[in-house]
């Protein structure tokens, strides 16, 4: 998925999932392997609901990879979302 599309499909209906995947995909993204990346990738077809629990650490994934990303995310934003300072 090209840089743009993946900035989109970053983008969510709701503010708190903008606030974790938007500066994850700023900083870190470009960082992380090739198969990090697919599997956010996959993360990003989820249903935001879903992706609200998980990323702040209200339950986790049943899907290997998923719970794999969702670490990593969680790793670097410490599950809370951040407010950009742009």
């Amino acid at each position: 998925m090209n840089r743009n599309r993946l900035f989109w499909a970053s983008r969510r209906g709701m503010l708190e999932l903008d606030l974790v995947l938007l500066p994850f995909l700023d900083k870190v993204y470009d960082t992380i392997d090739p198969a990090d990346q697919q599997r956010y990738e996959k993360l990003l077809e989820q249903e935001d609901q879903d992706l609200f629990t998980w990323l702040l650490h209200r339950s986790n994934p049943t899907d290997p990879d998923l719970q794999r990303i969702v670490q990593i995310i969680r790793d670097h934003t410490n599950g809370q979302p951040r407010h950009s300072h742009r």
